[in-house]
């Protein structure tokens, strides 16, 4: 008979398989489909470089694959982060987003753009490497911020969390809105482009620049079973011999980090590391060795998914990635605000 771990374990590979069938189905489309059709066969044809053609290789080299792969490792990046926040806090509606850190790390980067306009350009190796340093230096900022007013009596309050992150964001937001108005038109397009959320502007670039910080998750997958010991009491975390500050600073820096590299290179796109964490709760249970990979997949589903949505269902026009998991994610967060309260 069957034990209930191995059930579970079996469940675990299960919804990990299906998940990825559904990323490839996902990357399947948006290859195939867009303004430029292009048949199964054309695909393979120009990927395996069987009698290429110069405007498949386009299409499929320079515009549809770099978006899907950076989509892809953003949105894994941000259903990661969302989980380690999550479980640092205690707490099922944090969120990069909410917590402010999207917002410290998107005025970070339009302060580089500001800063910069004309001599180092978002799309060049200097500025693609530089921006996601700006932009962990305003998730620092955000988060200390965060910490100062969020403690009581030493500890921290997750309720209280929730709205000093909530302030933290608005501020930031207010700051990065008031810096991108002082901007040349140009670059104040792009800016408003990218704050949205934005993969249009994906390139190779942008996916060398996400691979060094993605470095990160094997520290998280290593240290993910401390993630479960955060849900016991401060008392009894110190009693396992559970050395609180600083596995907590270790998770939090990871995940500042994953989420300043994915906003530097995609705006902020909001909701992921909030929807990510529940469903793959509710997919696979409480152990968080469990839940971070789970909530990473779902993460690169949802932006992939949105993605294909916003270029395909609005076409000619095309609706920021941002966009379209917001207006998934607005619904949800106050299904979730409802289901705590009650």
């Amino acid at each position: 008979m069957p034990t209930v771990s191995s059930v579970t374990e079996r469940r675990f590979w299960t919804v990990l398989a299906v998940g990825i069938l559904i990323a490839v189905a996902a990357a399947y489309l948006s290859l195939t489909n867009g303004t430029f059709d292009m048949s199964v066969l054309d695909v393979f044809k120009t990927l395996l470089g069987i009698n290429p053609r110069p405007e498949h290789n386009l299409v499929v080299f320079e515009f549809r694959l770099p978006r899907i792969v950076l989509g892809a490792l953003v949105g894994f990046a941000l259903g990661t982060a969302g989980s380690i926040i999550q479980g640092v806090t205690r707490n099922g509606l944090a969120d990069p987003g909410i917590l402010g850190i999207n917002a410290g790390a998107g005025l970070a980067v339009v302060l580089f753009m500001f800063l910069f306009q004309g001599v180092i350009t978002a799309t060049g190796w200097l500025g693609v490497m530089l921006m996601p340093m700006f932009g962990i230096a305003g998730g620092l900022l955000a988060t200390t911020a965060i910490y100062m007013f969020a403690k009581e009596k030493g500890r921290l309050d997750p309720q209280r969390l929730i709205l000093v992150g909530i302030a933290v964001a608005s501020g930031f937001g207010a700051l990065t809105m008031y810096i991108s108005l002082k901007m040349n038109p140009n670059d104040y397009e792009m800016a408003v482009v990218w704050l949205a959320g934005s993969l249009h502007n994906a390139n190779w670039k942008f996916v060398v620049t996400m691979l060094p910080w993605l470095l990160l998750l094997p520290v998280i997958c290593l240290r993910s079973h401390k993630l479960d010991l955060f849900q016991l009491s401060e008392d009894s975390q110190k009693s396992v011999g559970l050395h609180v500050e600083r596995e907590k600073n270790i998770f939090l820096l990871c995940s500042i980090g994953l989420v300043s590299a994915s906003v530097a290179v995609s705006g902020s796109i909001a909701f992921i590391g909030l929807i990510a964490p529940h469903l793959a709760r509710q997919l696979v249970g409480l152990r968080h060795t469990r839940i971070i990979p789970v909530s990473g997949l779902v993460g690169m589903i949802m932006v992939l998914i949105g993605d294909f949505i916003g270029k395909t269902v609005f076409a000619p026009a095309e609706l920021s990635v941002g966009i379209v998991v917001s207006i998934i994610g607005v619904p949800y967060f106050v299904y979730l605000l409802l289901r705590t309260r009650g």
